[in-house]
C-alpha cells in the first residue's frame, strides 16, 4: 500500500499532492493572494459626532423638500370617484346588482348622475375600481397559458394550468384560464349635460390604455390576424363571456388576444383594491377644458356582478402629472423620513454639547 505525499509551493500557495503511481493532484486549497485569503485592505467608518450629526441633518434638509414637492404635485392631481356597486337602494343601480348574475342573458342598465366642481384640463384618464377582488391568489394567477395568448401556431390547445376553465363542452376555451374568464365586461359611457338639457356623448378612446410591450411582444393572435373568425374555429368562449374573443371589438388592430381591455385586465393587480386603465379622454382643443365644470351622465351597463364576493365597483376620472396618478403617499413618506432625521440630528446635537464637553475634560485630566 502505497502512502500520498505531498510538496508546497510558497510562490502560489498551491500544494500538490502526489498520489499512488506518482500521479499529481491538486489540491483545494485556495490561491496565496490577499483577495483570496481576504488580505485586502477595508475602510471601516468611525461613527463621530462630526460624521453622524451633518448625515441626519442633509438627510433632512434634502428629504423634506422633496416631500413637500411631491405632496403638492399629487394634491394638484384632479380625481373624481363614484361607486354604482348598488349597495344601497337609493342607489340609481341597486335593482341591477340585486338581480343580475354571470348566467343573465339581458344587460341590466342604470344612470347616475353627478357633477363636476373644476374643470379638467389636458387629458383625462378613465379608471374602472374592484374591492376585494384578490387577483393575487397563486392559483388565480397561474390560470392562463402564455404560449396560447402569444399567438404561436397550433398552441390554441390549453395547457393544464388553465383547468379547470380549458376546455367546455369538448372545445378549448380561447382564451383559457381564470383570469380570462373573470374579465371585467362593464360598459360605461360619460354624458356631458349642457344647460339647455341636451345629453352630449363624451368620446371616449379604447386604445393606447396597454402597456407597449405586453400588445406588441406578449399578445398576438394566431395567423396573420386577418381573418380571426377563421383562425379561433374550433374553439369555444369563457364560459362568463357573452361574445367570443374575435368579437371584442371591430377595429382589426385591437381585436381577439390584442385587444387592450383584455390586456389591461390579464396584467393582474398585486392588491385586493384596485384599479385599471379603461379609457382616455383626449383634449382636442387647448382653449377648451377636456371636460367642463357641470352636471354629467354616466351610463353603466351592469354585467359584472359582484355582490356574491362582497365586492364593490366604482368609476373615477383622474388627470395626471410628471409623478403619475394621484398618490399622496411617496410625498407623505419623504416628509416623514425627513423630519425624524432632522429631529434626531437636533436630539444628538444637544445630547453632544450637553455630554460631549465633560467626556473631554475628563480624558484631558486624566
Amino acid at each position: 500500500m502505497m502512502a500520498s505525499s505531498y510538496s508546497a509551493k510558497d510562490e502560489d500557495g498551491h500544494i500538490t499532492v502526489t498520489g499512488p503511481g506518482g500521479a499529481a493532484l491538486r489540491s483545494k486549497k485556495p490561491e496565496n493572494t490577499a483577495f483570496k485569503q481576504q488580505r485586502l485592505p477595508a475602510w471601516q467608518p468611525i461613527l463621530t459626532a462630526g460624521t453622524v450629526l451633518p448625515a441626519f441633518f442633509i438627510i433632512g434638509l434634502i428629504f423634506i423638500p422633496i416631500g413637500i414637492g411631491l405632496f403638492v404635485t399629487s394634491n394638484n392631481i384632479r380625481e373624481f370617484e363614484i361607486d354604482y356597486t348598488g349597495v344601497d337602494e337609493s342607489s340609481p343601480c341597486f335593482n341591477c346588482s340585486q338581480n343580475f348574475s354571470w348566467n343573465s342573458t339581458q344587460p341590466c342598465t342604470c344612470s347616475i348622475p353627478f357633477s363636476l366642481e373644476q374643470s379638467y384640463e389636458n387629458n383625462v384618464f378613465m379608471y374602472y375600481g374592484l374591492s376585494n377582488f384578490y387577483q393575487n391568489h397563486r392559483r388565480y394567477v397561474k390560470s392562463r397559458d402564455d404560449s396560447q395568448l402569444n399567438g404561436h401556431l397550433g398552441s390554441l390547445k390549453p395547457s393544464k394550468e388553465c383547468e379547470p376553465y380549458a376546455k367546455h363542452e369538448n372545445k378549448p376555451i380561447a382564451p383559457c384560464g381564470a383570469i380570462a374568464n373573470s374579465m371585467f365586461n362593464d360598459t360605461l359611457e360619460l354624458f356631458y349635460n349642457d344647460p339647455n338639457g341636451t345629453k352630449i356623448l363624451i368620446p371616449l378612446r379604447a386604445t393606447g390604455i396597454a402597456w407597449w410591450t405586453d400588445k406588441h411582444v406578449k399578445f398576438g393572435n394566431p395567423g396573420d390576424g386577418l381573418n380571426l373568425t377563421a383562425e379561433f374555429q374550433g374553439t369555444t368562449k369563457p364560459v362568463n363571456w357573452r361574445k367570443p374573443v374575435y368579437e371584442l371589438d371591430s377595429d382589426p388592430l385591437n381585436n381577439g388576444f390584442i385587444n387592450e381591455d383584455f390586456i389591461v385586465w390579464m396584467r393582474t393587480a398585486a392588491l385586493p383594491t384596485f384599479r385599471k386603465l379603461y379609457r382616455i379622454i383626449s383634449r382636442k382643443d387647448n382653449m377648451v377644458p377636456t371636460l367642463l365644470r357641470g352636471n354629467y351622465t354616466l351610463e353603466v351597463v351592469y354585467n359584472y356582478p359582484v355582490r356574491s364576493f362582497e365586492g364593490r365597483k366604482r368609476m373615477i376620472l383622474s388627470t395626471i402629472s410628471w409623478m403619475g396618478g394621484k398618490n399622496p403617499f411617496l410625498g407623505i413618506a419623504y416628509i416623514t423620513v425627513g423630519s425624524v432625521c432632522f429631529f434626531l440630528g437636533v436630539v444628538l446635537l444637544l445630547i453632544h454639547h450637553k455630554y460631549g464637553n465633560r467626556n473631554n475634560s475628563a480624558d484631558i485630566s486624566n
